[in-house]
């Protein structure tokens, strides 16, 4: 489900405001973390999952170490 909502400022950083709604469906509580992520169409806002992301961290670090194997195996 699409909603809008504004960029607050927040001391002097900046903030959005998650509907109530949205909260509710996600499960989501203040304080809980989400994960960001910039793609082509603008930004994915997810549930963070601690294991996944560590999961990912070691994915980011084995692409950049092995970066030209994967380049040859992807020929």
């Amino acid at each position: 489900m699409a909603t809008t909502t504004r960029i607050i400022a927040i001391g002097n950083s900046a903030g959005i405001i998650l509907p109530k709604e949205t909260l509710a469906r996600l499960n989501l509580q203040k304080g809980d973390s989400l994960h960001v992520q910039e793609t082509p169409g603008g930004l994915q806002i997810s549930v963070y999952d601690e294991e996944f992301g560590a999961k990912m961290e070691v994915a980011d670090r084995m692409t950049r170490q092995y970066r030209d194997a994967f380049k040859k195996l992807a020929e």
